[in-house]
């Protein structure tokens, strides 16, 4: 019996497992390859988010535009001048409305729609600070 055959078919594997072994480490090297620029990139954005959040607080604070309104600017000099939170009645007898229910209403209303604006806090329930 000749082996020969035998030794040819082994070749053939040797050849073919030979030639697998040759493409994965070609996709191991493009793997590698991709990993370290995927590496370098997430250290530039870490630098970069570094970078930004220590400039941030340097940045001027954008203050939101306030509605086309005359007691708007006089709401917000009122809690400039004031030392704790203010009510909607604070408020009204600061811009020299009467303390009708009417007037009381409308300038709660404004003064949530300064919250909604991220101007003022509620700190509790009718409570409104300047937010800081």
């Amino acid at each position: 019996m000749s082996i020969q055959p035998l030794l040819d078919a082994l070749d053939l594997q040797e050849d073919a497992a030979r030639t697998l072994a040759d493409d994965l480490r070609t996709q191991i090297d493009d793997l590698q390859t991709r990993l370290r620029e995927a590496e370098i990139h997430l250290e530039h954005l870490a630098i970069t988010r570094k970078t930004v959040t220590g400039l941030a607080d340097r940045l001027p604070a954008v203050v939101p535009a306030l509605p086309e309104h005359p007691d708007y600017p006089r709401i917000l000099a009122a809690f400039n001048h004031a030392t704790g939170p203010l009510r909607a009645k604070d408020i009204c007898e600061a811009l020299g409305h009467e303390l009708l229910p009417k007037n009381v209403e409308g300038t709660r209303a404004k003064l949530k729609r300064l919250v909604k604006l991220g101007i003022l806090t509620e700190a509790d329930t009718g409570n409104f600070v300047r937010k800081q």
